[in-house]
């Protein structure tokens, strides 16, 4: 039985007469641990200092007890810090949804404050695939004019290091490939491949702005 997506709890609000959802998602927890709150190198980082501990330790006659005990002083700060951005990568992961309908695109996410992001189709520009080993991946969404997107605002839902002109991004996507096809669907009108690389979309009539607003006040 197809679920239907008008009714889909999460939407900010029902959708329009005619606007379909072609495609929901959350970013991973695995994606988000990793690529934005980079738990594998603040692991990494801490088992450097302890290596570090342990042989400086050993190279000054340090007895074991005295090395374990500066180890231990290490293993503290470095569990707390991983369970810290893990804590963070589930809170975020939790509060994010992707949308892709007929007529355009909503982020929304928010941990203390709910915010939805509307992005009507005609506003995108571009948009790319970016896939992982793993088989999850990005797509950032280039906008036709991003100077009202804020880069702090939709962190991590937006493409890393593009500060003077954000790209709001579907990040962490398990299913990245399955979402960039119908991305492709509704911005080309072609049925695409199953995994592809969007394709440019200029000339298009893009609209000016794309703006983070209330969830209840939501329009196409």
């Amino acid at each position: 039985m197809k679920q239907d997506f008008n009714q889909f709890k999460e939407l900010p609000a029902p959708l329009p007469v005619g606007e379909r959802v072609i495609w929901q998602g959350k970013p991973s927890f695995k994606g988000l641990a990793l690529r934005s709150f980079h738990i594998r190198e603040v692991g990494i980082y801490f088992g450097v200092l302890m290596a570090w501990k342990l042989w400086s330790g050993w190279s000054n006659g340090a007895s074991s007890g005295e090395t374990a005990t500066a180890i231990l002083w290490l293993a503290a700060p470095a569990v707390s810090a991983v369970a810290v951005l893990a804590g963070l990568a589930w809170l975020f992961r939790r509060a994010a949804c992707y949308t892709i309908t007929t007529k355009r695109v909503l982020f929304q996410f928010g941990v203390a404050l709910p915010m939805t992001m509307n992005i009507p189709l005609s506003k995108i520009a571009s948009a790319a695939l970016k896939t992982y080993s793993d088989g999850s991946g990005d797509i950032p969404l280039g906008l036709s004019d991003s100077k009202r997107v804020s880069y702090i605002l939709l962190w991590p839902h937006v493409r890393p290091w593009r500060l003077r002109n954000p790209e709001p991004m579907l990040r962490a996507l398990p299913d990245a490939a399955v979402a960039a096809a119908r991305l492709s669907e509704v911005l080309t009108g072609q049925s695409g491949p199953a995994a592809i690389a969007l394709p440019q979309s200029a000339g298009r009539g893009l609209m000016p702005d794309a703006v983070a607003i209330p969830p209840s006040t939501v329009a196409a």
